[in-house]
């Protein structure tokens, strides 16, 4: 069985996704960035090739490591929005959505401007109209919903690991 994280762009699910995966002994891998080492840059994948192009790429990868068990696995904020990526994942794996406020995202991705889908407009505005959308997917997919406003990626990282321990008993 997989542990699989999403939620929005700045939630943390990289750097959970690591700690998790050392206190789990597993693997982890970052959708984002399996994508980057195999085609360049998101942000300009995004630019020469747009982001259909780019789902494509995040679900060819999403179909080949949801068929690998006992991995820890970040998925881009947007991932989820495919329903085929969604039952992948679930066929092999526990969701966790790692769930945010409004202002704590935008704290944590105002200083990353790598991001594709803010440079459209205003970067409140965008990340608002993001999180209405894709929210309620998150929500409706995930096993599980850990809020990480005011916490550490090691307080969440030991959250997800205690709800599957408590859930092994």
């Amino acid at each position: 069985m997989n542990i699989v994280l999403c939620g929005m762009m700045g939630v943390g699910k990289s750097t959970v996704g690591i700690k998790v995966a050392e206190l789990t002994r597993r693997r982890w891998f970052d959708t984002d960035t399996v994508i980057a080492d195999r085609h360049g840059r998101i942000s300009d994948i995004f630019e020469y090739y747009g982001e259909a192009h780019f789902r494509e790429l995040e679900a060819e990868v999403i179909r080949k490591l949801s068929k690998e068990d006992e991995l820890v696995i970040s998925t881009g904020g947007g991932s989820m929005m495919n329903h085929e990526n969604c039952e992948l994942l679930k066929q092999n794996g526990k969701i966790f959505f790692l769930k945010a406020s409004v202002e704590t995202l935008l704290k944590r991705v105002l200083i990353d401007e790598t991001r594709p889908l803010l440079r459209v407009n205003s970067t409140d505005e965008r990340l608002k109209e993001l999180l209405a959308e894709r929210t309620p997917v998150y929500e409706h997919v995930a096993d599980y919903v850990v809020a990480t406003d005011d916490r550490t990626p090691d307080e969440v990282a030991e959250e997800i690991v205690s709800l599957l321990q408590k859930a092994k008993k």
